[in-house]
């Protein structure tokens, strides 16, 4: 992104941003793009394209704004001559990407990759992200003899210092160890790749099988113990679980993390399964993966079953996808060229960065959480409200580009057998036998919930619970348990078809916290009287929760 552009935005910053934050996708873009211009459905639909320009510039056209859209709520778009006319060419624009996009042809993938295409482009090219185009950031410049246009620069150049997205949080406000990620305990265990905090106890007497939180390796841990009160973790200490928690190293190439590979992950989460049946003295562990945590969790269960381990009590996936039999977005950006990169740099032994993996996410949802955050804070002036997801969200992690390989081979190639091969094994996922339950958000654009109701149908068991929130891919997991923002559907996940399911499912508004604490309770065996210490002799606490390498 380039330093020169104008204060508080303008066209150039806006489109660099754009350009930027495409550039770090593993997607070939002009593929898409090509597939999303056909020249024979460019020019069949070039007459009513014509004609619609031709009524909007002489004040007769009937389009209208999305009533859902927000960016264009501001009166002058409707009753000014020059934005009314800038704005309905605009959603002209939109609308014609639209029928560009539904006429592509092809897979599943081909179809997603122009749809992606035809989303960013339209994004970026939103009048409102330029000053000279948006009224209500000219508006509020004249209202502040131009202060706004000074703290929009501003804001402009610490976001450009910091990698160049926009940012969406308030790093002030929420500081890990304080508001965040505080949950009382302590780290029990270190290594190179993990550290394993205990959480204190807060009831007298706790259930004799404790609960392991695997998170995603490629996030921070504290998503699952977010704030106090919106904290997941600390939800199910108050309910007499005995909770611990791996937080994973952030691999850095200086310390030679870039060979870790998914072997090296499924290990460590077995190495973190003794210590905690150690400490808990309990031959078994309750475990609990989210998203990728939730992947490698799946896979941990198959080694276990092919090696006769029968120390998981229980297993609870939330947002958990295994294969890219339907349509998810892990599917869409494995291209053939985003694929022979990812190899070279995992030959490479190298670590992605974490502003892209940021940016990538990012770029799936552009106007929420780009364009909107760049409107706000580089044009309007305004700082980011203090939102504790959003701040977790800006707590970029790096990855190893051959965890990234091997985990995105696994699950978009299949495997041969019944099951991939996991630490030197053979696995079958029919094979992994204890009760299971699932969770998936009904709007989450990562992992799609139907491929993630499919993990219920890919592990064996006969007790396998589905719940699925009215929500996102993050909300669906941040959900404290007095909320009634979202619906969810729930129920044993008997049916093969999820849309099937899905009819018949019963559905309440509420959280699942308090419903799966109660299924994790009946799972946890009896009660014992809360230890008065954490740890043991073996693995006496090494230091207060959350650890030090959160901090990395």
């Amino acid at each position: 992104m380039k330093k020169d552009t104008e204060p508080a935005g303008g066209l150039a910053a806006a489109a660099d941003a754009a350009e930027a934050a495409a550039g770090l996708l593993p997607l070939d873009m002009l593929a898409a793009v090509a597939d999303l211009v056909d020249p024979a459905v460019v020019a069949r639909e070039m007459p009513w394209l014509a004609g619609e320009l031709a009524k909007i510039a002489l004040g007769r056209s009937d389009i209208a704004f999305d009533q859902r859209d927000q960016r264009f709520t501001d009166q002058a778009w409707r009753t000014i001559p020059y934005f009314r006319i800038l704005g309905q060419s605009y959603r002209l624009f939109e609308l014609w990407m639209n029928r560009m996009q539904v006429s592509v042809d092809g897979s599943w993938q081909a179809k997603a990759r122009a749809r992606f295409a035809a989303d960013v482009i339209t994004a970026a090219l939103a009048p409102v992200n330029y000053l000279g185009t948006n009224p209500a950031a000219l508006r509020k410049a004249a209202e502040t003899g131009g202060m706004s246009l000074m703290r929009g620069a501003q804001n402009m150049l610490r976001d450009l210092a910091r990698g160049g997205m926009p940012s969406t949080a308030d790093r002030e406000h929420f500081v890990v160890g304080q508001n965040l990620a505080c949950t009382p305990g302590a780290v029990v265990y270190r290594e190179e790749m993990f550290e394993l905090l205990q959480y204190t106890p807060t009831t007298p007497r706790v259930r004799a099988v404790p609960l392991l939180m695997i998170p995603p390796q490629i996030n921070r841990h504290y998503i699952l113990d977010l704030s106090p009160g919106r904290s997941l973790a600390e939800f199910a200490v108050s309910q007499g679980i005995r909770v611990f928690m791996i937080v994973w190293r952030n691999p850095d190439t200086r310390l030679g993390h870039g060979a870790w590979g998914l072997d090296d992950y499924l290990a460590a989460e077995e190495r973190a399964n003794e210590v905690v049946k150690n400490i808990a003295r309990s031959d078994q562990v309750n475990l609990l993966g989210l998203c990728a945590g939730g992947i490698t969790l799946s896979y941990v269960l198959a080694h276990y079953a092919a090696i006769g381990d029968e120390s998981a009590g229980s297993a609870t996936f939330v947002v958990t996808m295994l294969t890219g039999e339907k349509a998810n977005v892990v599917g869409m950006l494995d291209t053939s060229q985003a694929r022979a990169m990812l190899e070279g740099a995992a030959a490479a032994a190298q670590i992605v960065p974490g502003n892209a993996l940021r940016s990538l996410f990012a770029m799936l949802r552009p106007n929420d959480l780009v364009y909107n955050y760049l409107v706000s804070g580089w044009l309007m002036g305004e700082s980011p409200a203090p939102f504790d997801v959003l701040a977790w969200n800006d707590d970029a992690t790096r990855t190893t580009a051959r965890f990234a390989l091997e985990s995105t081979k696994l699950a978009m190639d299949g495997w041969d057998g019944n099951g991939p091969v996991l630490l030197g094994v053979q696995t079958d996922f029919s094979k992994v036998s204890c009760d299971s339950y699932h969770v998936g958000g009904y709007t989450d654009h990562i992992t799609a919930w139907r491929a993630c109701y499919d993990t219920a149908h890919l592990v064996g068991g006969s007790d396998k619970e589905m719940t699925l929130v009215r929500s996102g891919h993050i909300q669906s997991v941040v959900y404290p348990p007095d909320s009634t923002r979202y619906d969810r559907w729930y129920g044993p996940s008997t049916p093969t078809d999820p849309d099937e399911w899905l009819a018949t499912a019963a559905v309440e508004k509420g959280s699942w916290w308090r419903p799966w604490t109660e299924w994790l309770t009946a799972r946890s065996g009896p009660e014992r009287r809360a230890p008065a210490t954490l740890g043991n002799r073996q693995y006496p606490p090494l230091g207060p929760a959350p650890g030090r390498y959160v901090y990395e």
